[in-house]
């Protein structure tokens, strides 16, 4: 890849620049003043694997004024959003108008372009996680011609309007959790659920591992003390389940849940997760995450099923491919 310089200037005062870690700070601060973006977009998440990913995010300035970031790696010729993440997309600040936005994209598309950047590949943010509106991004794909690459299905509490827990089983599960006295704790400590019921449970039924280890997790509860939590069942003192919480703005995301056999056999995960809808009732949305394999194309209709039975409804993850060279499509739109 050849890289023609750091800096472009591009439509009018727009200026793209590509980060360095001497702006780290000036990243982070925009990040957290940013419409649609939450802690994994900070450079000390983002950064903790960097040795796996050749970072390429991007920074959008106007007249000297940062007012759009783009979390990304470069693989293959073509651009990501970063996939050492979630989710990612253009992250704009509060006050970017339409056509700010629009102006930010085309000059992102443009700088690609010259740099023989051929595609661009964005996973959205999904909408739950705009702390404002922030669908700007979703027209100009449309107008842009993108291709749907890949869409997950996530299943999400909206707490204001939870339902009920009917499911005889789940509730039979939190009553056989009660009365096997299982107690939950809060622990800063994620070796125990680690080793002795993420890992083995992975490998064992996924032949798999967590996308963190225990190194890594350990690491960036560290650095994110108020978004990271873990949330562990035990029984007689023996961890038996968990789960692993992130926290944003308005959503309470489950990134890990697992129960080893004993935590199956006295309903850990319906005590649990019973527990963690009321703790984080005051959040807007609880997820808990997608069930999706092979690339969004196939459902784990058991997974789903037992988010459902909490209350849990769909809201979709889409990824998109975009063609850099169509930029010129941007060209004629207002009128």
């Amino acid at each position: 890849m050849l890289t023609k310089s750091k800096t472009k200037r591009l439509e009018d005062n727009y200026e793209i620049k590509k980060y360095q870690a001497s702006q780290k700070t000036i990243w982070d601060n925009f990040v957290q003043e940013a419409k649609n973006a939450t802690f994994l977009f900070q450079r000390d998440f983002m950064d903790y694997h960097s040795a796996r990913f050749q970072d390429y995010s991007l920074l959008v300035y106007k007249n000297g004024k940062l007012v759009a970031v783009l979390p990304a790696n470069i693989s293959e010729s073509e651009l990501h959003s970063h996939q050492g993440l979630s989710y990612g997309g253009l992250v704009l600040n509060k006050k970017a108008s339409f056509e700010e936005a629009f102006q930010v994209f085309k000059s992102i598309l443009v700088f690609l372009k010259n740099e023989e950047i051929a595609v661009l590949k964005l996973k959205l943010l999904p909408k739950i996680y705009h702390q404002l509106p922030s669908d700007e991004i979703d027209y100009l794909l449309f107008l842009t011609k993108a291709a749907l690459i890949r869409r997950d299905v996530t299943s999400c509490v909206e707490n204001e309007n939870r339902l009920k827990i009917k499911s005889s089983n789940r509730l039979r599960g939190i009553r056989k959790g009660e009365k096997n006295k299982l107690q939950i704790k809060e622990d800063s400590n994620f070796k125990p659920f680690w080793e002795e019921v993420l890992e083995p449970n992975l490998r064992q039924v996924h032949n798999q591992k967590p996308v963190h280890s225990l190194e890594e997790i350990t690491l960036l509860q560290s650095s994110f003390p108020r978004s990271i939590w873990q949330f562990n069942v035990c029984k007689d003192d023996k961890i038996v389940a968990g789960a692993t919480i992130f926290e944003t703005t308005f959503v309470a995301h489950t990134q890990y849940i697992s129960a080893n056999e004993e935590g199956r056999q006295t309903g850990a995960l319906d005590f649990l997760f019973n527990y963690l809808l009321a703790h984080f009732s005051h959040k807007k949305y609880f997820d808990f995450g997608i069930s999706n394999e092979a690339e969004g194309m196939k459902v784990n209709q058991g997974l789903l099923h037992w988010k459902e039975t909490f209350g849990g409804r769909s809201i979709v993850h889409d990824f998109y491919e975009i063609k850099t060279e169509n930029h010129h499509l941007l060209n004629t739109i207002f009128i």
